[in-house]
This record gives structure tokens, C-alpha cells and sequence, in this order.
């Protein structure tokens, strides 16, 4: 069985925490891909080039599988291993934190550097919208002409949302949504249906 829905932000949000003379700037990003979290954090390096760090972890995926942490500089496990914990913590998927921190010139040590990681990601999570999404498979349905009226009343009754419709000579390809606790349900009823073939595109 698998997480029927999962939790992520809506838009980017922030977060800032200060420990003596150091700040520490928590940005909080949603995200679909990693080329994208490469191109924020190529941005960010751009614009805070004068920081000391730029310390991020994010996770990606409905079935969460994608992850990754980096602490830049920072003592192992001391950035951003309490980041990532925070994405934890909260359910949070899709997601990249970026913590920035400017150094004051007085060392935290280790549990000061947790702490101040830690904290600053709470701010920005405190500070953003989650939202609640439900996992769905995009797919195409491809089949005749003639079973246009059949496909579509099984299409209605398992509440899918059609994306697009292409019309070839005497074929019809559907691409539709449809949540993913129904996908079993509707390749049931569609492969009972000669001349009619479903594709599967991907799950988000």
C-alpha cells in the first residue's frame, strides 16, 4: 500500500534565525525536479555570494525516493542533516530548504550549529503554505471511434480529469488524471473494451 496523499508548500517562503553575529536565512522553495533545485541554488550562490554557506537538503517525489543533504563547509551532520530532518518532521515532499548563513566570527560548535539550522527551517516552514495534495497517475487512453461513448462513461464514473483530446482518422487518444487508489479500477473496465489501449504517462 502507498500514501494516498502527500504534503508539500505552495510558494516560497522564509525564515531567519540569529546566533551570536551569525544570521542564518532559511529559503524554502517547491519543487518538481532536481535540474530545478539546481538552477535556485546556482541563483542563490549568485546572490548571497558573500556568505560563508549555503547549506540545503530537499526531497522529491509522491513516494518520497529522492533526497539529498549538504552541509557546505559546515561540520558533518551539523547543517544539513537538521534541515532534512525538518522535511521529515513535517511530512514535507517536493520541497527544497536552503539555509544561508553569514558568520559572526563566533563559533557555535557543534549543538549550536544544529540548533541554528534547525531553527531557521522551522521559521521558514512556519512561515509557508502547505497544502495537501493527492498522488494521481496521468495516463492516455487510446482506442475507436466507435467506443467513444463507452470510454467516456467509465472515464466519468471513476471521477477522472480529462487534460486533452486528439482526434486520428477513425482513433481517439484521451490523456487524462485520475487519482491513483482508482488506476487498478479503471484498467479493469478499460481492458475489457477491445480496441481500446491505456498508456501510462507518470505519477505525480
Amino acid at each position: 500500500m502507498f500514501e494516498d496523499s502527500y504534503n508539500t508548500i505552495k510558494s516560497p517562503s522564509q525564515g531567519i534565525y540569529r546566533e551570536k553575529g551569525s544570521k542564518f536565512i532559511a529559503l524554502a522553495y517547491p519543487v518538481k525536479s532536481e535540474s530545478e533545485i539546481k538552477e535556485i541554488l546556482a541563483g542563490l550562490k549568485k546572490e548571497y555570494f558573500d556568505a560563508r554557506h549555503h547549506c540545503y537538503a530537499y526531497r522529491l517525489g509522491w513516494d518520497y525516493s529522492v533526497y539529498r543533504i549538504n552541509d557546505d563547509g559546515e561540520p558533518s551532520g551539523t547543517a544539513g542533516r537538521p534541515i532534512y530532518g525538518q522535511l521529515l518532521s513535517n511530512e514535507l515532499t517536493n520541497v527544497l530548504i536552503v539555509v544561508i548563513r553569514y558568520f559572526g566570527g563566533i563559533k557555535l560548535g557543534v549543538s549550536g550549529l544544529i540548533n541554528a539550522y534547525k531553527t531557521a527551517t522551522q521559521d521558514a516552514i512556519k512561515n509557508a503554505l502547505i497544502s495537501t495534495n493527492t498522488v494521481q497517475d496521468i495516463m492516455d487512453i487510446n482506442f475507436g471511434y466507435e467506443l467513444m461513448s463507452k470510454v467516456m462513461t467509465i472515464l466519468k464514473s471513476d471521477g477522472v480529469q480529462i487534460m486533452n483530446t486528439e482526434y486520428f482518422d477513425e482513433n481517439v487518444n484521451i490523456r487524462f488524471r485520475i487519482n491513483k487508489t482508482n488506476t487498478v479500477n479503471l484498467f479493469d473496465q478499460i481492458n475489457s473494451l477491445e480496441n481500446a489501449k491505456l498508456i501510462f504517462i507518470e505519477t505525480i
